[in-house]
């Protein structure tokens, strides 16, 4: 027989045959070589990684890695590493970002615990409750579930306020949606022809609403049995316009040049505050809806604003990653005359300021930035001034809206959850509960409680948390506290009220 040479047939001498071809020994025996195929090499149990704590599901992403395949043995590099997922996960199955330095001044540094663990939401077609997700902290129980999921062709929700008992809902579209508690059920409908209401709020008699198109409509609200509005005005009024052009003034003074953000009122001043992209607020007086004065607040577009109810203090928050302190100038004269002024700004950490709110009393003022933080700042006591306190962590994506009543904090954010803080008396905040069930960005939210910061009869503290977001789903919760016995924890208030709105 014939001898076959390796270089004869244009093969490398390292290099393995192909199947079915020969090979030639010193001793010049011929001997028939085959190469296992893939499936058929043995692999180490321990040179396969996968990417969870069991086997690799249908929905888990399994990795392989081994060493090259050939002559080499365990010194060659590896040759792959291969993916054979048929489905990547989501990403509210990856884990969180990496834990994150915590910054404090000189006020105690924050309490910041681990989060308890999401509860799973229900479908956005349904409005099946869940079993509730319990969760056990140091000297209380949490518990959470999801009591309602409505999905409305409305588009995304991008507003959202809550007054007593009554809570609107505005979306992208021409349609402002009320429900009432506490079936929350839609009782009545506002329309116009603008689209997306971008800021709502709500006083005893009027709701205000911001659209993209720079104005703010107003509707009367009138209560016989059922809530019932009647459309009275559009700011800036046509009458504002004439005023001006005969007073010489330009027309772009009288509305702002950018879609609106937020909306504040100040019922005891009679004030109305609005917030735009144009970088300025607007202070508008409620009894005749006109234009008082125009505040270049930021040298960015504003995002934010808040009013203390008994103070009257303005705060502007901007993606100059800066919230501003602003206060009436009362020496300066009477009703148009008395303008605000700037008092403060307050760094955020070099990060923007999407959203803000002010606890009840005015001692506490939250801030979320895009950088998945939520900062406070704590008043003095005596010299009434702003110090920084430190900063909630727990989101990994932007702090989308943030609300507050009695001791909690609610924040929803771009990582699709909704965080409850709970904040106790000695500044420590600890995080109760995330819940996740959205689809897309929490975009608002607004809670509250069944009594102001007590327990009920059966030892239990209830807040309901309403949430909103760009999957355009209106979803209720409820948290249920029970066990808290230490007094200097969360539900320490006083107060009898059947609810504590916000």
């Amino acid at each position: 027989m014939e001898k076959v040479d390796s270089m004869s047939m244009g093969l490398h001498p390292d290099e393995p045959p192909s199947d079915g071809e020969t090979t030639t020994t010193a001793t010049g025996r011929i001997i028939p070589t085959k190469v296992p195929s893939f499936s058929e090499l043995p692999i180490s149990p321990a040179r396969f990684s996968f990417s969870g704590m069991g086997p690799p599901s249908s929905s888990e992403s399994c990795v392989i890695r081994g060493r090259g395949i050939g002559r080499g043995g365990s010194n060659s590099k590896p040759s792959f590493i291969r993916s054979i997922s048929t489905k990547e996960p989501a990403l509210p199955e990856l884990s969180l970002s990496p834990s994150r330095f915590s910054f404090s001044g000189t006020c105690p540094q924050p309490l910041l615990t681990p989060s308890p663990p999401p509860s799973p939401g229900p479908s956005p077609h349904h409005s099946l409750p869940l079993a509730p997700t319990v969760t056990k902290l140091d000297n209380f129980q949490v518990s959470h579930r999801c009591i309602s999921s409505t999905l409305k062709k409305d588009g995304r929700l991008l507003s959202m306020e809550e007054f007593n008992g009554v809570v609107y809902t505005g979306s992208e579209n021409n349609c402002i949606r009320i429900r009432k508690l506490p079936d929350y059920t839609e009782c009545a409908q506002l329309k116009t022809k603008a689209h997306m209401v971008c800021a709502l709020a709500i006083s005893k008699d009027r709701v205000f609403a911001a659209y993209a198109d720079c104005k703010i409509r107003v509707w009367r609200r009138c209560w016989d049995g059922i809530p019932t509005h009647v459309r009275i005005a559009t700011i800036p009024k046509i009458g504002s316009y004439i005023r001006n052009y005969i007073a010489g003034k330009e027309k772009k003074t009288i509305k702002h040049l950018g879609p609106i953000t937020s909306l504040a009122i100040h019922e005891t001043d009679d004030l109305l505050y609005s917030a735009s992209v144009d970088k300025t607020v607007k202070v508008w007086r409620i009894s005749d809806l006109k234009c008082i004065q125009t505040i270049q607040a930021h040298p960015e577009p504003i995002n934010a604003i808040v009013v203390g109810e008994d103070d009257g203090v303005l705060y502007t928050a901007s993606d100059d990653a800066t919230v501003r302190v602003w206060r009436r100038n009362f020496c300066s004269g009477s009703g148009d005359r008395q303008q605000h002024a700037l008092t403060v700004s307050l760094s955020a950490k070099y990060s923007p300021v999407k959203t803000l709110t002010l606890t009840t009393d005015g001692g506490i003022l939250y801030g979320g930035c895009t950088d998945g933080y939520i900062h406070y700042w704590l008043r003095g006591w005596f010299t009434g001034q702003l110090k920084y306190g430190g900063a909630l962590s727990g989101h990994s994506h932007a702090v989308m809206c943030l609300a507050n009543v009695a001791n909690y904090v609610v924040s929803g954010s771009a990582d699709l959850t909704s965080r409850i803080w709970a904040r106790e008396r000695d500044g420590h905040h600890s995080c109760l509960a995330v819940l996740q069930g959205h689809r897309g960005p929490v975009r608002c939210v607004t809670a509250f409680l069944n009594r102001r910061g007590s327990l009920t009869e059966d030892g239990e503290d209830h807040c309901t948390v309403c949430t909103g977001s760009l999957d355009g789903v209106f979803k209720v919760w409820q948290v249920k506290i029970s066990g808290n016995t230490n007094p200097n924890s969360i539900g320490a208030g006083g107060g009898g009220q059947d609810y504590s709105y916000l």
